[in-house]
């Protein structure tokens, strides 16, 4: 279904909220975020391995998204855009990601979605995976406070891991200073069935499969905790949880709930975090008033004919974690950056809707602003659009975004816009081979494709369709040179 055929939902605010008025009461806003979920692993979104009915009723209860997608294909520069609203690569970042012990790589000077929403008014916390850097050194210091952090981007509270669930250090973060610190060693975890993790300091009695359980729990408490003290203050949660990144770790109570081993019992945890948040929110009578939306960071990393999971999944499993998108993790390909977005605002948004609007996950920041009435000033979620009517069901005429534009791990750039998708470079500039190749004489410098006819990306029309590769390479280098992609 397109969005020409969504129904407007009967709300006497909608028009209000699209054009960017808050509504009498703020609702609470939670954007949970996945790691290296892919577009097929909900059963909401096809998957047959694996059955995921807590967001499957979200979704049911909500709208679900078919063009959705990360800014780019990896772990760091998605987590800067969701909280910024910028393209990563505007930053010091230009490829790769982070470390445990990298310096904090937003500026604290500017806006997030957690300071907008503080200035309105809002809690704020922040609980899950960090993955964007901590203090100011070069190698960060767990001895010292770790600032600046979370609480110095407009978070009132964090509680986290440092960055990946494989990266050193392993340990727990609550605002600014590890709950215990990381003084015991680990040996690297072992390429088989569960993945692997890296060598390094961990925290005593850190356990890597108790991770997303605890994670949850303090999600749990912290609602629970709002509700008791400050009920009629609107919060603003943003939790993105350690899973399905390896190493793949489910707990026990889910082990075998899937049809796709580890991994898939891993997506199946997901699943129930989604659940314990919203019984949380049902019984503190937050679920009308609660904005939910859960998506993922980037693709899986899932492919055929590797040993080691969660790779093997389709050869082993016959399960499909991207769909049947090309590539997966980190590539300039739509495996790689196409996301489940499933979202729930009970008499805002339409039941049961489907959505095949072109959006990304740095739009967050300019939807929240229309959200409370706020307009963001210039140097603000540059790349960030107000999907509000999107979310709302309501008809447009006319595509809210103009184009968007991804980034693989090696840094290969790409910009969709319309049916058309341009990527300046061959292969796939991330996990998938080949990784690169260099075009002989004659040969076509990048890829282009018709995503309406060939969702596949399977035939390369840059030769033939020359003019809308000049066309989509100059809005790029329209977008980077002017620092900005959204208008106005």
């Amino acid at each position: 279904m397109g969005l020409a055929s969504l129904t407007i939902p009967s709300c006497a605010n909608a028009s209000r909220l699209s054009a960017g008025h808050s509504t009498t009461k703020k609702p609470n806003i939670i954007f949970i975020m996945a790691d290296d979920m892919g577009y097929g692993d909900l059963s909401c979104y096809g998957a047959t391995k694996i059955n995921t009915p807590n967001i499957d009723a979200l979704a049911a209860d909500g709208i679900r998204f078919t063009d959705a997608h990360s800014p780019s294909a990896v772990c760091t520069p998605t987590r800067y855009g969701v909280l910024t609203g910028r393209y990563c690569w505007r930053s010091r970042l230009k490829r790769g990601v982070l470390g445990g012990y990298s310096p904090l790589l937003i500026d604290t000077n500017r806006m997030t979605v957690a300071s907008l929403l503080k200035q309105h008014g809002y809690a704020t916390a922040c609980i899950g995976k960090w993955h964007l850097g901590l203090g100011d050194n070069k190698r960060t210091d767990y001895d010292k406070p770790l600032r600046p952090g979370p609480n110095d981007l407009g978070f009132d509270y964090f509680f986290g891991i440092p960055a990946s669930l494989d990266m050193t250090p392993y340990c727990y973060v609550e605002n600014d200073h590890p709950v215990v610190k990381p003084t015991e060693t680990i040996e690297a975890g072992k390429a088989n069935e569960d993945g692997w993790w890296r060598a390094g300091a961990i925290a005593s009695g850190f356990k890597h499969v108790e991770v997303l359980p605890k994670l949850t729990e303090k999600a749990v408490e912290y609602i629970d905790a709002h509700a008791k003290k400050t009920p009629e203050k609107p919060f603003f949660m943003y939790f993105p949880l350690p899973a399905p990144h390896c190493p793949i770790a489910p707990a026990d109570f889910v082990k075998g709930k899937s049809k796709a081993g580890g991994y898939g019992d891993f997506v199946v945890e997901v699943d129930w975090t989604v659940g314990q948040v919203m019984k949380c929110l049902g019984r503190n009578n937050f679920t009308e008033n609660t904005l939910i939306i859960v998506t993922s960071d980037n693709g899986s990393p899932a492919r055929t004919k590797v040993k080691r999971a969660p790779y093997s999944m389709i050869e082993v499993y016959g399960h499909y974690p991207n769909g049947k998108l090309r590539g997966i993790k980190a590539d300039c390909w739509d495996g790689g950056h196409r996301e489940p977005f499933v979202a729930r605002w009970p008499g805002k948004i339409p039941k049961g809707a489907t959505s095949d609007e072109l959006v990304c996950l740095t739009d967050l920041m300019a939807t929240c602003a229309a959200i409370v009435g706020a307009e963001l000033p210039h140097n603000a979620g540059e790349d960030s659009y107000n999907i509000l009517p999107a979310l709302l069901g309501q008809k447009r005429s006319k595509p809210i975004r103009e184009a968007i534009v991804h980034h693989s791990l090696s840094g290969m750039f790409s910009i969709r816009q319309g049916k058309w998708k341009l990527i300046l470079g061959r292969g796939s500039g991330g996990f998938s081979k080949p990784k690169t190749i260099k075009p002989k004489p004659g040969e076509p410098k990048g890829q282009l494709y018709n995503l309406k006819d060939d969702p596949a990306e399977a035939d390369n029309l840059w030769a033939q369709r020359q003019d809308v590769v000049n066309h989509l390479t100059k809005l790029l280098e329209k977008y980077k040179n002017q620092g900005h992609s959204r208008s106005g």
